[in-house]
């Protein structure tokens, strides 16, 4: 069975400018990263679970927000760990600084025996497309061009319409 992956990748338009929705993982590992650290709230998914489902679900679990809407497929690209990334973007606007997680627990510090709890993510921020294009991780890159292109695509009038 190989291993699939879902998330929503949220979007709005502030001050005329396409803005996409990041999150930036939580525990020790990352806690000094930044460019090509952050992600598309996204996670793992069973072959029973539809894919926007789970998307829908780890939205939830890693930010607290439940959404609803017109979910748009930017479909699948593999990533560099040959996980395959499912993602759906929504034009939804909240509160960032609002985002709360699920925890994890791990032996922190290493062999020490002792165990910790951190927030699956530490934070969710807007950024603009040419930030998000340098903070996100490397495999995702590509789901912010298909937004972009999406996006285009909404405004741009069709040969009929000129």
């Amino acid at each position: 069975m190989r291993v699939q992956s879902a998330g929503v990748l949220l979007y709005r338009i502030r001050n005329g400018e396409l803005e996409v929705l990041l999150v930036h993982p939580g525990g020790p590992f990352w806690s000094r990263k930044d460019e090509g650290a952050w992600s598309i709230p996204k996670g793992m998914f069973e072959e029973d679970e539809g894919a926007l489902e789970a998307a829908k679900r780890e939205l939830m679990e890693e930010t607290g927000f439940a959404v609803d809407g017109d979910f748009m497929y930017l479909g699948a690209i593999r990533q560099p760990s040959r996980k395959m990334l499912h993602i759906w973007a929504l034009k939804f606007d909240l509160d960032a600084s609002r985002a709360r997680s699920n925890k994890f627990t791990m032996e922190w510090p290493p062999k020490s025996g002792m165990m910790k709890e951190f927030p699956e993510i530490d934070r969710a921020e807007w950024f603009d497309l040419a930030t998000a294009r340098k903070k996100i991780q490397r495999g995702q890159t590509g789901f912010i061009d298909r937004l972009l292109l999406r996006r285009a695509e909404e405004i741009s009038p069709s040969p009929n319409q000129v």
